[in-house]
C-alpha cells in the first residue's frame, strides 16, 4: 500500500505509469461482442478536464470520441470499467448525444431549464441494463433518492416523472465524486453545442458504427450481456426508412475537399497588398454509376432514376451508365435542380470493375453505385463509395463489403 506521507521527490524516482484505457478495452469487451464493435469504431482519449468519463461528438472530426479521466478509471475495477464503458456506448446506442433532447439549450448557450433532470434521466434508463456493474456514485432506479422509482423505463419516461418530482441537487453537475442519489455519474456537457448539420453527419456516422456492430453480433450469434428488447430496438432503428437528403449530405460533407485558389478581389487582412488573398471553394465531386445490364429490369431502372430525381435537388452529380463496360458515350452531368427521365442504353452483363476504373482515374471525391449486386466484388476505389440497390437485392448481395450499402424502399423487388 502506498503511504500518504510520501514526498513529491520520492513519487519522481519511481513514477506510475498514467493508466491508458485503450491498452484495456480489448480485454475488457472480451465476452461482448457487440460492445466491443463500437468501441473499435470510438476513438478513446484521456482528459483531466472532466471528473470520470463522457462521449461527444468531435466538431473538428465530426466523429463521435469518448473522453475519461485517467485518474478516475486507474482507481476502479476491471468490472467497474466494463460497466462504465458500456454506459458511455449505450448513450450512443440510445441517441442521447445528437437527439432526443427534450431540454435543449438555450440561444445564449447556456443549459436549458430542465437539462440536469434529462442527464438524470437518460442515466437512469441506461443503469437499468448495468445495475451491478458501476461504482456506488451512479445514479440507480430502485435505490437510495430513486428508490420509487421502477427499473427498465425509457429516459422520456424517468424525465416526466423527474419534472413531477425534481431531486435534491447535490450539486454534482457533471459527474459526481460520491453523494447521494442526486450526483449524475459521467459528463454529459457538449451534447447540444454541435451545430445541426455536425449533428446530421455524426448521426449518419453514428448508424454506421451500431449497423456495423450490430451485423458483428449477429453474424457471431452472440451479442453478450444486450438484452433481447434493447436488441429488438437497435435493429428496429436502424431498419427505418433511409432519409436519402440526410444519407446524401453526409455522403458529400465526408467525400469534399478544400480547393483553394488566389484571388487579388479579397485582401489578405494581416498583409493587404501584399500577398493576395486567399478564398475557399468547399465542393465534393460525385460520380454516380447505373447499371444498365440485362439483370436490371426496367422496373428497377425506374426506380432508381426516380431516386436521382430526388437527389438532383441537392448536388450536382455525373451520370456514369455501364454494364460489363462503361457507355462513355452516355455518360452526362446531372446539374442540381434539373429533372430526368430513365434512360437504358446497355443490356449485357455486370462488372463493377470498368466504373470503378472510371471514377478512380478522374477526379471524384465520392462514388455512389445503383445496381442489383449480381456481380463478383470490385477492385478498390480510390474514393469513398456507395451502394444502393432495392431491399430484396440488398439482403441477398453476390458479394461482401464493408462499404455502405443503402436499401431504397421501392415496388421493384
Amino acid at each position: 500500500m502506498t503511504d500518504e506521507t510520501t514526498s513529491e521527490a520520492e513519487e519522481t524516482k519511481a513514477p506510475v505509469k498514467e493508466f491508458n484505457l485503450n491498452m484495456h478495452t480489448a480485454r475488457l469487451l472480451m465476452n461482448e461482442p457487440f460492445f466491443a464493435g463500437v468501441s473499435r469504431r470510438v476513438d478513446k482519449r484521456a482528459h483531466r478536464g472532466i471528473p470520470t468519463a463522457g462521449v461527444r461528438i468531435n466538431p473538428k472530426t465530426v466523429q463521435f470520441e469518448m473522453l475519461y479521466n485517467p485518474d478516475f478509471f486507474a482507481k476502479l475495477t476491471d468490472k467497474q470499467k466494463l460497466g462504465v464503458l458500456k454506459h458511455e456506448f449505450y448513450h450512443l446506442m440510445f441517441d442521447h448525444v445528437t437527439g432526443r433532447n427534450p431540454s435543449p439549450p438555450n440561444e445564449d448557450g447556456t443549459p436549458g431549464e430542465f437539462a440536469k433532470l434529462w442527464n438524470y434521466a437518460t442515466d437512469l434508463a441506461i443503469n437499468s441494463h448495468i445495475r451491478d456493474e458501476l461504482p456506488e456514485q451512479c445514479l440507480m432506479p430502485g435505490e437510495k433518492e430513486f428508490a420509487d422509482y421502477p427499473v427498465g423505463k425509457s429516459a422520456e419516461w424517468y424525465f416526466e416523472e423527474l419534472k413531477k418530482n425534481p431531486p435534491e441537487d447535490k450539486g454534482g453537475g457533471g459527474g459526481g465524486e460520491g453523494g447521494e442519489g442526486g450526483d449524475q455519474f459521467d459528463d454529459h456537457d457538449g451534447w447540444g453545442d454541435a451545430p445541426n448539420e455536425v449533428k446530421e453527419m455524426a448521426k449518419e456516422r453514428l448508424k454506421e458504427v451500431m449497423r456495423k456492430a450490430a451485423q458483428e453480433a449477429q453474424q457471431s450469434n452472440n451479442w453478450g450481456s444486450v438484452s433481447r428488447d434493447v436488441r429488438e430496438e437497435l435493429l428496429k432503428k436502424l431498419n427505418s426508412t433511409v432519409d436519402w437528403k440526410k444519407v446524401l449530405r453526409y455522403f458529400i460533407k465526408t467525400s469534399q475537399r478544400s480547393d483553394r485558389a488566389s484571388t487579388q478581389r479579397k485582401l489578405n487582412r494581416r498583409f493587404p497588398y501584399i500577398h493576395p488573398g486567399r478564398k475557399t471553394r468547399r465542393q465534393a465531386s460525385i460520380a454516380i454509376s447505373i447499371d444498365q445490364s440485362g439483370s436490371v429490369s426496367d422496373a428497377m431502372l425506374q426506380a432508381f432514376f426516380a431516386e436521382l430525381n430526388k437527389l438532383a435537388s441537392l448536388a450536382t452529380f455525373t451520370v456514369i451508365p455501364f454494364d460489363s463496360e462503361v457507355a462513355e458515350d452516355s455518360v452526362y452531368v446531372w446539374k442540381k435542380g434539373d429533372s430526368k427521365k430513365w434512360e437504358r442504353v446497355r443490356y449485357g452483363g455486370t462488372n463493377f470493375d470498368p466504373p470503378t476504373k472510371y471514377v478512380n482515374e478522374r477526379d471524384f471525391d465520392g462514388h455512389i453505385v445503383l445496381t442489383d449486386l449480381c456481380a463478383p466484388k470490385p477492385i478498390p476505389s480510390k474514393c469513398q463509395r456507395m451502394w444502393m440497390t432495392t431491399k430484396y437485392y440488398a439482403e441477398r448481395p453476390y458479394f461482401t463489403t464493408t462499404e455502405r450499402i443503402i436499401a431504397i424502399d421501392t415496388d421493384a423487388d
